[in-house]
């Protein structure tokens, strides 16, 4: 069984779900510092990993989870000259230090500079070890 999520305040730039659920998963489109009419936000890479963070924040909660519940981050940079200020902000939302891969690219829909993928678990269920 699956369905799509897709939270109110946020908006796709293209035709994707911004969040799909299977089985015990929750896997979640990319999340990228834009506003809710889909322009790219201003001010430092710490500003816009922030909206990425609320924005997986928002997706997850419309799913019935929460940020404590992501198992697996993917993380693009458009440069990685901006890992150190993007970790910063990342640790603080993602305490638990879910597994993760960060590559850099040479360009973001919209030449934003971050995006961040996230797969979790719906509420209630746990890691099986």
């Amino acid at each position: 069984l699956s369905y799509n999520i897709n939270a109110e305040d946020l908006v796709a730039i293209g035709p994707y779900s911004q969040a799909i659920v299977a089985g015990p998963y929750i896997f979640l489109s990319g999340q990228i510092p834009i506003d809710s009419d889909g322009r790219p936000l201003q001010g430092s890479i710490a500003d816009k990993t922030r909206a990425c963070c609320k924005s997986i924040q928002a997706v997850l909660a419309q799913a019935g989870s929460d940020i404590s519940k992501v198992v697996k981050c993917t993380v693009f940079l458009s440069d990685m000259d901006h890992f150190d200020e993007f970790n910063q902000i990342y640790q603080t939302y993602f305490p638990h230090k879910p597994a993760r891969s960060c590559v850099a690219v040479k360009t973001l829909p919209k030449n934003l500079q971050v995006e961040i993928e996230c797969v979790a678990l719906v509420n209630g269920e746990q890691p099986r070890l």
